[in-house]
């Protein structure tokens, strides 16, 4: 009965981990039909991105009840139990970067009832960073990767220095001409969202971190973990 029990137990876990990947996914796709709604100017990609944010939303739902349920009935412990918080801490970041593709397509949606701004080279280079550094702390939590998992803590300096270097640039673009102040100002907003998506994926990466090694290290100074120092 015991070993029955387990074996139960092992798949509860490993269904968790499949709900977990398949809401990562779905977050995925959002941020790259974001982005390209953006870039090719599409309202209807941007339409639809939003329109799909429910079933993001019930993911993390459903994850949390059988995170609930499992905690409930196995009573687990240890690397367990660090299991079921980490699933339970990435699906509430998944729903977060979801939202946060939404307003990226409401923005969009703002921009296209003017003319464009700029070309747009760092926004899209910012998207694919972020949903690099997402999918990999994904695969992270599903191996148990505490080594991809820093490296994706690492990363995300790199969008940091992009988000920065937006910013500066568009302040340009309003000091140069006040009339440009509302485009500026919503892709600035782009710009930002893609830098909270990187902070979201680098959760996920701490977690993973945490639910390996049983260190939390989410509040550590850069230097102290993520700058190439073992965890």
């Amino acid at each position: 009965m015991k070993q029955h029990t387990s074996r139960a137990f092992a798949q509860e876990l490993e269904q968790l981990r499949e709900m977990v990947l398949r809401m990562g996914g779905h977050v995925e796709t959002a941020i790259a039909e974001a982005m390209r709604a953006l870039v090719e100017r599409d309202p209807d990609l941007a339409r639809k991105c939003i329109g799909e944010d429910h079933a993001v939303n019930k993911m993390e739902v459903d994850i949390d009840e059988l995170c609930v349920s499992i905690l409930a009935r196995r009573q687990p412990a240890a690397e367990d139990l660090r299991l079921l918080i980490s699933g339970l801490k990435t699906s509430t970041d998944l729903e977060r970067i979801g939202d946060l593709t939404v307003n990226m397509c409401e923005r969009t949606l703002d921009l296209l009832e003017v003319p464009p701004l700029k070309p747009l080279i760092d926004l899209p280079r910012m998207a694919e960073l972020a949903g690099g550094m997402l999918s990999d702390a994904l695969n992270a939590y599903v191996k148990g990767d505490a080594e991809l998992a820093q490296e994706v803590c690492i990363r995300d300096d790199l969008v940091d220095r992009l988000n920065e270097q937006v910013f500066r640039e568009l302040i340009t673009y309003i000091m140069e001409d006040p009339h440009t102040i509302s485009q500026a100002l919503a892709l600035m907003m782009i710009s930002r969202y893609l830098e909270r998506i990187a902070d979201h994926a680098t959760n996920i990466a701490e977690m993973v971190i945490y639910q390996v090694k049983g260190r939390d290290i989410r509040h550590m100074r850069v230097g102290e973990e993520h700058a190439g120092k073992p965890v």
